[in-house]
């Protein structure tokens, strides 16, 4: 199957021969997020999302996807308290899925379900949801993680002609964000994009006419309001770092990384 990045390990398709017994104890525990700085977005997701992150493009191979920052430094989720609970009303999709992921074929046309077995809530003592029923079929539960899965897959595609479109435009421009925190050095996280305010200004008004028409100039804007939330960002870095006991030493500048697969 296709690598998965950034939270997934093991991904293996779910079966009954291995998983008939196995059951998901979620506990509204994020603890696998703890280590990624960004996670996808999805378009549809830019109304709920936009209010609380920073939503950004970054480039995954040949394509663009949209991110909402999470942290400034590698391997920091500033989201995460130290109890593992998400610290935000809306939790985008990409976690929310987590651990189940579709794998695909190598013609695109056959989605297998894929379970992380490195997940810490996946058991087989009867914690939680039950992935099979006794007679072997598949739970209600994992027809619901089905059903979940399809959509995203759906919304991917729809997000995938989005950023192709806009990379057509060619109205991104790289962007920073630099933090200043008191006497310590300064923080850079590099690695993104924005949508340039002039550029999209420039557009003609037959194109911003279709963006509009199709609901996409709505999500640009959303972006670009999103961009506020670097402030939240910072208010996060800084409680961080005042509740440490002491001083410790980081890499001055990180970078957001896309993953090879967000299907």
């Amino acid at each position: 199957m296709t690598t998965q990045m950034l939270i997934y390990e093991t991904a293996v398709p779910v079966s009954n021969g291995r998983h008939g017994k196995a059951s998901i104890d979620g506990n509204n525990k994020f603890a696998f997020s703890r280590g990624v700085n960004s996670v996808p977005l999805m378009a549809v997701e830019f109304p709920e999302a936009a209010s609380e992150y920073a939503i950004v493009f970054a480039a995954s191979g040949d394509d663009v996807v949209p991110l909402v920052i999470l942290g400034v430094r590698a391997q920091e989720n500033l989201y995460l308290n130290a109890a593992d609970e998400w610290q935000a009303q809306y939790i985008p999709a990409f976690v929310r899925r987590y651990p189940f992921v579709f794998s695909t074929s190598d013609d695109g046309q056959t989605f297998t379900l894929c379970v992380d077995e490195a997940f810490q809530g996946l058991n087989f003592l009867g914690r939680g949801q039950a992935l099979f029923t006794t007679e072997g079929k598949p739970s209600a539960y994992t027809d619901g993680v089905m059903k979940f899965l399809q959509e995203y897959r759906n919304q991917f595609l729809r997000t995938q002609a989005f950023c192709r479109k806009l990379k057509q435009l060619d109205i991104f421009e790289p962007m920073q964000a630099e933090f200043t925190l008191g006497d310590a050095p300064k923080l850079s996280l590099t690695g993104f994009m924005v949508v340039s305010r002039d550029k999209l200004r420039s557009l003609s008004g037959e194109v911003l006419a279709d963006l509009t028409r199709t609901d996409e100039l709505e999500l640009l804007y959303l972006h670009l309001q999103s961009m506020r939330n670097f402030t939240r960002i910072k208010d996060r870095l800084v409680q961080i770092e005042n509740a440490k006991p002491a001083a410790q030493a980081a890499e001055p500048t990180a970078a957001l990384e896309a993953p090879a697969t967000v299907q």
